[in-house]
């Protein structure tokens, strides 16, 4: 019951990106970086294909409007599911805040690391192709890293479902990772003054 009731509020949240989104509005307030642009062309990809295919199941069950009116309506929902993971990663940028760097997976994640539990950071380019440790996490955008962040001590991450788990190695993907890493940096330095 408790997994069905994370997998509701996930489906809620990405169709309230969906309205964010049409409304040009970010959720949350600090300096924002940017994680989507990496994904758009195979989103959209994707969402050209599941409307390649509303298309095509509409003509082959013209003859059977029960089930057209089914299919069509899970065809649809399919494709505002698919626009809906773009939406929500633009709509959730990563935050950098007076105390914490905020990282960001569209609406599954949100890992608030304070500035001082930060050992460093850096631009770290990778490419990801399997499990990592257990006291890292990864937050790709096309199987791709741009940022690593060490932490002096660990943090709580909680999946998706509401598992915990404490992580002490962040990698996750930004747009402008150089500019990222530079304010980040410099947000470190002011609170050690």
């Amino acid at each position: 019951m408790r997994a069905a009731h994370a997998v509701l509020r996930h489906e809620a949240r990405l169709m309230a990106s969906l309205v964010l989104w049409a409304a040009r509005r970010t959720d949350g307030t600090g300096v924002r970086f940017g994680y989507a642009r990496g994904q758009g062309a195979m989103v959209f990809g994707l969402g050209f294909v599941c409307v390649t295919e509303t298309i095509g199941m509409s003509v082959l069950l013209r003859n059977w409007p029960a089930v057209h009116l089914v299919v069509l309506v899970l065809d649809v929902y399919t494709v505002l599911f698919v626009v809906g993971l773009h939406a929500a990663a633009v709509v959730h940028p990563h935050l950098l805040t007076a105390d914490a760097l905020r990282v960001r997976g569209g609406v599954r994640l949100d890992l608030r690391i304070p500035l001082d539990a930060i050992r460093s950071v850096r631009r770290d380019t990778r490419y990801l192709h399997g499990r990592t440790a257990t006291a890292e996490l990864d937050v790709p955008v096309g199987s791709q890293t741009s940022v690593t962040v060490e932490l002096a001590e660990p943090v709580a991450h909680f999946t998706l479902l509401g598992r915990r788990r404490e992580v002490r190695v962040v990698r996750f993907h930004a747009d402008d990772a150089g500019d990222l890493v530079r304010q980040l940096v410099a947000a470190r330095e002011l609170t050690r003054a």
